[in-house]
């Protein structure tokens, strides 16, 4: 009898363990295999804890690299990223973010010396393009020549809080070294209800060059992507976008404003791509506050 009693709790704790271990698997899995789909680029993550009994993330330094041919080996650095998750979705193969706050710490736009933008890089970028001229937005070659389709995987965020702090811009069209642009962004905004993978990977972009000069200077389209931007989105924060942010540019021998200042001093075609892109994601993203019941 005493044996049996022994026994019962050791049963319970190696289901326990395996259980646990299972669910670290699936959910790193998931992770990456999310960020790949969306990116198409390598990545990096320092550590990721996962809730024992809670259903709670914590991912330290995930950062995300240029593909080869360009001089910068980073585009994209996180530091933090906290997500509440649902465990069940996730064992079904769905991907169901309750909350997911990110924080940005740089984002590094880069122009390489043949010209080509890393952003073009990104599927979240390529894929609209292809629409338009109609080929097939989710297919990639294969090493043998033929075509294999990459299905994006569902998801699911009911509130996401987003900050980004810095946006870098580097040019090494011109030569070595390159001419580098800074802008202190400081985003921090709530979205909620995004049911589309595409959407948050483009929605970071649209956010992070918002209240930069950069889609001028690199000459990107920040059109095709607000085309991509579902009404699925819903911003929380209207006056974030009924008041436009101030980027404060960083150069080597000047500190100003992205606000009035900076109006002045940048050539207007480049203030008035900035101004279009923010009418353009006014009309895009709905505002209003969705009650939680």
């Amino acid at each position: 009898m005493k044996r049996k009693v022994i026994i019962i709790p050791l049963i319970v704790f190696a289901v326990l363990i395996v259980l646990f271990l299972g669910k670290n698997f699936i959910i790193k899995t998931s992770v990456s295999t999310g960020v790949g789909a969306m990116t198409g680029l390598k990545l990096s993550i320092g550590s990721m804890n996962v809730g024992v009994f809670k259903s709670l993330i914590g991912i330290k330094e995930l950062q995300l690299y240029n593909p080869s041919g360009f001089e910068d080996e980073l585009m994209i650095d996180l530091p933090e990223i906290y997500v509440d998750y649902n465990l069940g979705a996730f064992i079904a193969g769905k991907a169901h973010l309750e909350e997911i706050r990110l924080n940005l710490k740089e984002f590094i736009v880069v122009k390489n010396e043949a010209g080509e933008l890393n952003l073009d890089s990104l599927k979240v970028v390529k894929e609209p393009a292809r629409l338009r001229s109609g080929g097939e937005a989710a297919e990639e070659e294969k090493d043998d020549g033929k075509k294999e389709k990459t299905k994006m995987p569902e998801l699911q965020i009911d509130v996401l809080e987003l900050k980004i702090d810095k946006v870098t811009y580097k040019d090494y069209s011109k030569g070595t070294p390159p001419k580098v642009k800074e802008y202190n962004v400081n985003i921090d905004e709530r979205y909620e209800n995004i049911t589309d993978p595409k959407t948050f990977g483009r929605l970071i972009i649209l956010k992070a060059l918002k209240n930069t000069t950069i889609a001028s200077l690199a000459n990107f389209d920040i059109g095709k992507l607000q085309k991509g931007v579902t009404e699925t989105v819903r911003k929380t924060a209207e006056m974030a976008l009924e008041t436009p942010g101030k980027a404060v540019e960083v150069g080597p021998a000047r500190l100003r404003s992205g606000g009035k200042e900076a109006g002045e001093k940048v050539k207007e075609t480049a203030k008035e791509t900035v101004e279009k892109a923010a009418d353009a994601i006014k009309k895009i993203l709905p505002f209003g506050n969705k009650e939680k019941k």
